[in-house]
């Protein structure tokens, strides 16, 4: 009888703590299973790190992260923020006309880089859930004043969040919710413009 109810105990034990640790996975992640803080080229994101600070380990955001430096904007994306980046790869940078970057990052065109690296980002947090339920609200629509100025749309397109710049350019978020210490990631595929 003592051996039933120690193997009793046992079991419930094992149950609270399965269940603990599918309640911690919950947490962690979230719709579709993806982890809340996915890899993004080849790094794990730290929600306990700023997003310059991530984006340096990123394999995928080199030419960013170039274009950042090169803008002056590293302390700015350093601070408190919060702040929403769409965060082109270095394969979208490749979808611009041969050697546009190399021009963009030179000190003469400091203000035009900067205007172009700030219509990437948003002022505040807002994550996918946040994006998708303005697409909804705005029935199928949402515009988004950048940091720049400018304005982006955002809607869904095949399950996808699409943005469309000011110019009729076009991305896609490939990777969301990229949760950093001073606001969020989205990892898109094509660089937006402004006009």
């Amino acid at each position: 009888m003592k051996k039933l109810i120690v193997t009793a105990f046992a079991l419930v034990a094992l149950a609270a703590t399965s269940n603990s640790y599918a309640q911690t996975m919950d947490k962690k992640m979230g719709k579709m299973g993806k982890m809340e803080n996915p890899m993004v080229g080849g790094a794990a994101m730290y929600p306990t790190k700023d997003i310059v600070d991530n984006a340096v380990n990123s394999k995928d955001h080199t030419t960013l992260v170039a274009a950042v430096k090169a803008a002056g904007l590293v302390e700015t994306l350093k601070s408190a923020g919060p702040f929403t980046v769409f965060a082109p790869t270095n394969e979208a940078f490749d979808k611009l006309p041969a050697g546009t970057v190399a021009t963009l990052v030179k000190p003469e065109n400091k203000a035009t880089l900067t205007k172009i690296l700030t219509y990437h980002v948003l002022a505040g947090k807002y994550s996918s859930k946040d994006i998708v339920a303005a697409i909804k609200k705005g029935k199928g629509k949402a515009t988004f004043t950048t940091v720049e100025g400018g304005k982006l749309m955002a809607s869904m397109d095949m399950g996808k969040v699409k943005l469309t710049d000011e110019n009729g350019g076009t991305a896609y978020v490939t990777i969301a919710d990229v949760n950093q210490k001073n606001g969020v990631i989205h990892v898109i595929d094509s660089v937006v413009t402004p006009k």
